[in-house]
């Protein structure tokens, strides 16, 4: 059973203090197969969560690929898995030596992290669209600053500064790659009409 505070108090000090929370994440030595199952999970969890939030939106205009629950899922869940590996070579190429389990388990936290902020936002959404617009331009903010801070603690990278050049280059990968996943699924499936 997982203790409630011990959860609280590593989020306010991922919060406040990434790479000290990154520390104690990594050195649970968590098992690759519960990190993967994790990173189903949270990718469930928000899939679901966005689903509800579909319920107070006009859904017309969206793409079938944003409307469908299960490709939502889909996608967000091949995204993750793009980003983490495209985090972890981009480190490695540039000099870093840390772990890809440790880049893994960094991640999935941040991820259930944001799940449980999409909650919150989409509760202030309903309360107050510019709260919620607000809210989420904060925890945009705040999330990049933790990528940053997991990243250059898992890979052992010698600054944050070399951190921000692994996302931005590995922004550049993933464009790709999602490029490539959008030609394997069929634009037709992602809402796309065929002539364009």
């Amino acid at each position: 059973m997982v203790d409630r505070g011990v959860v609280i108090n590593l989020a306010l000090e991922t919060i406040q203090s990434p790479r000290s929370a990154a520390k104690k994440i990594m050195s649970l030595n968590l098992s690759r197969d519960v990190l993967w199952s994790g990173l189903f999970l949270v990718a469930a969890i928000n899939s679901i969560i966005y689903s509800f939030s579909l319920l107070f939106s006009d859904t017309s205009m969206l793409p079938a690929l944003f409307s469908n629950p299960v490709l939502f899922f889909v996608i967000v869940t091949g995204v993750l898995i793009l980003t983490i590996h495209g985090f972890y070579w981009t480190g490695r190429a540039i000099g870093g030596k840390g772990e890809f389990g440790d880049l893994l388990a960094l991640l999935v936290w941040l991820q259930a992290l944001r799940a449980v902020a999409q909650l919150v936002m989409f509760v202030l959404m309903v309360v107050s669209p510019v709260l919620g617009q607000l809210f989420s331009l904060g925890v945009g903010i705040l999330g990049l600053w933790i990528t940053v801070n997991f990243i250059t603690e898992a890979l052992h990278l010698p600054s944050v500064l070399h951190a921000v050049g692994v996302v931005v280059l590995a922004a550049v990968g993933i464009v790709f790659g999602l490029a490539i996943l959008a030609g394997l699924i069929g634009l037709g499936a992602m809402g796309v009409p065929s002539n364009v």
